[in-house]
């Protein structure tokens, strides 16, 4: 999965993440910031993946880690941005 792939795999996660969190009404730009965090979650596991060697581009591990560390990236902004 290229760049592209990571992109759009991290904003549907970061879409996902701001739509299954129960204060999303709160916060304006929350689903903004939602899907920013998702797709730097996502992209960052990938850059670390690869630098590190865990796995390459298109291999089967990169797909549930990008979206893990998406999810939780997502999360943690949703839930930052939503105490305010």
């Amino acid at each position: 999965m290229g760049w592209i792939g990571i992109a759009i795999l991290g904003a549907v996660v970061g879409v996902a993440g701001w739509w299954l969190h129960p204060l999303r009404g709160r916060a304006r730009r929350g689903l903004w910031r939602a899907v920013l965090a998702g797709i730097a979650g996502a992209a960052l596991a990938n850059a670390a993946g690869r630098t590190t060697g865990a796995f390459l581009d298109g291999e089967t591990l990169q797909w549930p880690v990008c979206t893990a560390v998406a999810l939780l990236a997502a999360a943690a902004i949703a839930s930052l941005s939503f105490r305010r």
